[in-house]
């Protein structure tokens, strides 16, 4: 025979799955089958009948009772449902708790050891720090099924500044008080019972995502454990000089009453007058605006015009510089000008770094106790340095009658003055970078200030060494490294005292001798120990036969000095004999947000370079930052912060601006934030449960800067899910209660080709995904095991398997069955580390191989490749039948034809309509808007009014279309495409044809050009034989 026709009635294979559902569906009725039928309206009552609440039967602790998965509240995916009782469990358990050997030691196949980024006791977890938990839990996951030995390590930071900035706010907010108003030791006991609220939310709201922390081991940076780390690093670096004090320039927060470092302070930029709204002041401020004024040259009618951006700090001028070199100036050399506010004389200094004779008026004021610039001026000239500000941010007593007037308020009237007096020349716009603190928005000012400051050429230099050498690798690879490098480079100081009551106390002592002549800024009338005791012990023996007294200082340390001891403090140091010391150090990532690389990450391996000789941590990756939608920074202010269990369990737009008036916003910010809360969530945000959170925030990650988070996009995975649910749902129907899966994967022989395709696409899946997530790829590993459910697994195979379950052979349906069961069991497995509650729920229900006793899919063991599986045919053969069935649907879509189509498979190879002829089953599966198909060998055999579609350049589709399209519409489509093809061919042929083709094209090259040649042939000869049959059509 020259060709076989084969016709496939797909309305059988419907009838018989509708018939066994519906026999599953009388087995589990739950309603009396004998109650009255009623008409329409009684139907029509029934199906808007509410779904039964569903109740947890689960013990606290217990493992989950798993409820009949037929019940009406199983019907549908349900976040909540499928979330509920597993995690207490799994921590009761000690699932989470590293897997050691018989005798206390790593495992064989290794360790994998992960610090948590410790949250601030501040509020709530946000959407960043989802992220953060989504791609370390999937990393910790993934390597705990790996085997390993896995220490996840959970605690929290006590966030001096940021705490203690939010406790004041709000106890001001509720009782008019501020923190002087109680005193040191009963505030400190406030922001502990604040500590303890907001810990047990954030602790449940880590929970609630998934985390698979050890909660054996937690920690607080205040803990005394911790607490003792800190002291002891403080005491070795200030014994060995790395610490020192000095009264030097610090960035001073007025509104939180505080020092800062550099990396707290956000510089904005703007280009000319500029209103900026300051805390403490009723009307904005204006910036951006340059000042110029004159100061009377003593015993002379000259005057000397100077400009400054910052007018109320001229009462701490110590001098006006003009360059050596500036004939203009000469004869001002040596001496002086009058101060028009204070009456003092003000030395005129030459100084050819200060000025440039080309800018202004070639003369500088020098501030040099309010100004970084001016402060190393003043420090070669040696002149005095005047404070003029009170911690509060008034002036002082060095600036006589004006003492007391806030620093802004005296700006205004400085030029009143300088106006009145004459010495007023003019104000401009000028650009211009104003130095903000992060926590309040207030403006900073450079303050003189005795502080404790940290050394940091040499440990910077350490921690350059090892980046660079690879003792420490920076992921994603090279994005950070020239960013990070720059900073270690060009790293000054670091200034670690805060004038703040939360915190760790400096543990240093000033040794106030009796009858001595002390400066309290000189380190060597200091001692640092870990109580009074210790401290006075080391006075006496530092200044034997002295009678003194011991100060301990008032401030406390930086919060980035005890959270860069984290990655060993937890583990135990300074006690290096400690047994997670031992096991676990160093750890073997760091995972965190780029933007807290330099306030955290650096300083973490500079400090553990210093104090254990070790690096902290093997590997870093820095993962984006998440902003919203539109591209913007997540702000409170802006309303646009999500709560990640916002997320999970969803929230009304009305509820989201309820608890913006819960916070310390005031109406202004909160009018903004509503508004960008609406503008973000016009509709509220849905419910998408923790595991399509989890996985959206995955497969967002590039490796990039940014994140702009689409609330819908995580929504349409929680439509994944479902997708997931449902099919383990039809899985376990086809299985069948008393189903028992093989001992072990293996090939049998007794495989059909869709089988052999979908465990060759499973071993690909499983391959894929170790490597991506072994390279940190996190889009990469999302998308290969997406594809591998959603686009494999349930798409095809899933529907192929229901023709082999119901219509095959006993050995078909065996075969069957052990493969979906096979491909079920290892597609739960690869997505656990990203879905970790649906896997779970799911695949407690499946069953187990024989003498498989693991208890939990955490501790299951994940896919890797098995070379067995490995079918590169069977893909290749398959994938002809996938391509034939995506033409065919491509084909009816094109013509609006839904059922019935006649569908003729054509090709001029052997092969493939082998292929074709014994996968029709398949191919009518997939492609269900065809009831018949048909293998033909040539074109010849079509009948009249068949239309083609090109597989491949051997097999096309055609589709039967007589008495069912438009022929001259038709007709007309074909020619425009025809065209198109001709137009492609004969751009390919010149090309192929050029004169320098044959010897520069590479070979790949020519042989695919070759092939697309032949392909456009192909398509051509198809084009003109539609177009001949709808010619046909006509008459």
């Amino acid at each position: 025979m020259n060709n076989t026709t084969v016709g496939f009635i797909v309305e059988k294979e419907r009838k018989k799955a509708e018939k066994l559902a519906k026999f599953e569906a009388k087995k589990n009725k739950q309603v009396n089958s004998k109650a009255p039928k009623g008409g329409k309206d009684e139907k029509k009552k029934k199906q808007e009948e509410p779904i039964p609440e569903y109740v947890e039967l689960t013990p606290a602790g217990e493992k989950k009772i798993l409820q009949d998965f037929n019940g009406p509240q199983f019907k549908a995916y349900n976040p909540a449902i499928v979330e509920s009782a597993w995690y207490d469990w799994w921590v009761k358990e000690g699932f989470f708790e590293p897997e050691l050997t018989e005798d206390g030691q790593i495992k064989p196949e290794g360790v994998f050891s992960i610090p948590a980024p410790p949250p601030n006791v501040t509020g709530v977890l946000h959407i960043g720090h989802a992220l953060t938990v989504a791609l370390q839990d999937a990393l910790v996951r993934w390597e705990r099924m790996r085997g390993k030995t896995v220490l996840y390590l959970p605690g929290f930071d006590h966030a001096g500044i940021s705490t203690q900035s939010v406790v004041e706010k709000m106890l001001w907010k509720r009782n008019q008080q501020t923190r002087h108003d109680l005193g040191r030791e009963k505030f400190v006991e406030l922001v502990w019972d604040w500590k303890d609220e907001y810990y047990a939310r954030i602790k449940g709201q880590s929970q609630k995502l998934g985390a698979s922390y050890d909660w054996t081991r937690e920690a607080f940076t205040l803990d005394p454990k911790l607490s003792r780390a800190v002291r002891t690093n403080f005491i070795t670096l200030f014994e060995d000089g790395t610490i020192y004090r000095d009264n030097r320039l610090v960035n001073w927060c007025v509104t939180l009453n505080t020092t800062l470092s550099n990396l707290e302070v956000e510089n904005k930029d703007i280009k000319g007058r500029t209103l900026l709204p300051v805390p403490g002041y009723d009307e904005p401020v204006e910036f951006g605006v340059i000042t110029s004024f004159a100061y009377p040259v003593e015993d002379s009618d000259e005057k000397l015009v100077v400009a400054t951006t910052r007018p109320e700090t001229l009462f701490g001028d110590t001098a006006v510089a003009v360059h050596p070199e500036d004939a203009r100036y000469k004869h001002l050399h040596g001496k002086h000008v009058v101060h028009p506010f204070l009456k003092t004389r003000i030395p005129i200094i030459t100084d050819a770094e200060a000025v440039d004779m080309e800018f202004g008026t070639g003369a500088v004021k020098i501030t040099p106790a309010h100004d970084p610039n001016d402060y190393a001026t003043g420090k070669r000239h040696d002149l005095e340095f005047i404070n003029i500000l009170n911690d509060n941010g008034t002036l002082n007593e060095n600036c006589g009658e004006w003492q007391g007037l806030k620093r802004f308020d005296a700006r205004k009237i400085v030029i009143e003055k300088l106006q009145e007096w004459g010495l007023f020349v003019e104000s401009k716009d000028n650009e211009m970078t104003i130095p903000l603190c992060v926590k309040s928005s207030d403006v900073i000012e450079p303050i003189m200030k005795p502080q404790w400051w940290v050394k940091q050429k040499d440990m910077a230099e350490a921690a350059l060494a090892a980046v660079k050498n690879g003792s420490v690798a920076l992921n994603p690879e090279g994005t950070f490294n020239a960013e990070f490098f720059y900073w270690l480079e060009h790293m000054q100081d670091w200034c670690i005292s805060r004038q703040l009551w939360w915190g760790h106390r400096c543990p240093v002592y000033f040794v106030n001798i009796e009858g001595e002549t002390q400066d309290p800024v000189d380190s060597k009338w200091w001692v640092a120990g870990n109580d009074e005791e210790e401290a006075r012990a080391k006075a006496v023996a530092k200044f034997p036969g002295k009678i003194f007294t011991l100060e301990w200082d008032e401030d406390v340390l930086d919060t980035w000095f005890s959270s860069g001891l984290w990655p060993f403090s937890t583990l135990g140091w300074p006690d290096v004999d400690s047994n997670d010391y031992k096991l676990f150090y160093p750890m073997s990532l760091l995972e965190t947000g780029w933007d807290i690389m330099f306030f955290w990450v650096a300083r973490m391996i500079m400090l553990g370079i210093k104090l254990t000789g070790s690096v902290p941590f093997k590997e870093i990756y820095l993962h984006s930052l998440v902003r919203d939608a539109q591209g913007r920074k997540m702000s409170k202010s802006l309303g646009n912060v999500i709560d990640p269990l916002d997320v999970t369990t969803g929230i009304a737009l009305e509820t989201l601006h309820a608890r913006l008036r819960e916070g310390n916003l005031d109406a202004r910010e909160i009018k903004r934030a509503e508004e960008g809360q609406t503008l973000s969530f016009p509709n509220g945000i849905p419910e998408c449960g923790t595991d399509a959170m989890r996985f959206a925030l995955c497969a967002y990650t590039t490796g990039g800067r940014d994140i702009n988070l689409d609330i819908l996009r995580v929504e349409g995975y929680r439509k994944f899910c479902n997708k997931i649910y449902q099919a383990t749902k039809f899985a376990l129907l086809r299985l069948g209660e008393d189903y028992v899966p093989p001992e072990k994967i293996e090939i049998t022989g007794k495989e059909s080709l869709v089988e052999k395709w979908i465990l060759h696409r499973f071993n690909e899946a499983s391959k894929a995904l170790n490597k991506n997530l072994q390279d940190r790829d996190f889009l990469n590993a999302t998308g290969a095991v997406y594809t591998y459910w959603y686009n494999e697994f349930c798409d095809v195979y899933i529907e192929n398997s229901k023709f082999l379950i119901l219509e095959g052979t006993a050995e078909e349906q065996a075969s069957a069955r052990n493969t979906l069961y096979t491909c079920l069991d290892g597609a739960l497995k690869l997505i656990h580390p990203f879905m970790p509650y649906l896997t779970e729920e799911l695949w407690q229900r499946i069953p187990r191989r024989p003498n498989d006793t693991t208890r939990t899919i955490t501790r299951a063991k994940y896919p890797a490749y098995i070379a067995e599986l490995d079918n590169a045919e069977a893909e290749q053969a398959y994938s002809l039948v996938l391509d034939i069935s995506k033409t065919t649907r491509s084909l009816a879509v094109q013509y609006n034809i839904s059922k019935g189509a006649k569908v003729f498979i054509q090709s001029s190879s052997a092969e493939e309509r082998r292929i074709a002829r014994e996968q029709l089953s398949s191919i009518s599966t997939l492609a269900k808007q065809a009831d018949q198909f048909t293998v033909v060998t040539s074109g010849d055999e079509l009948p009249d009014g068949t239309t083609l579609a090109v597989v491949n350049k051997d097999t096309t589709v055609g589709l039967l279309l007589k008495g069912l399209v438009d022929a001259d519409a038709e007709i007309k489509k074909a020619e425009i495409k025809l065209r198109k093809v001709e137009q492609s061919k004969a751009g390919l042929e010149k090309l192929v044809s050029s004169k320098d083709y044959a010897s520069k094209a590479k070979e790949d090259v020519q042989q695919r050009d070759q092939v697309k040649l032949k392909t456009f042939e192909t398509e051509i000869e198809s084009l003109k034989a539609v177009i001949e049959d709808f010619e046909k059509l006509r008459v």
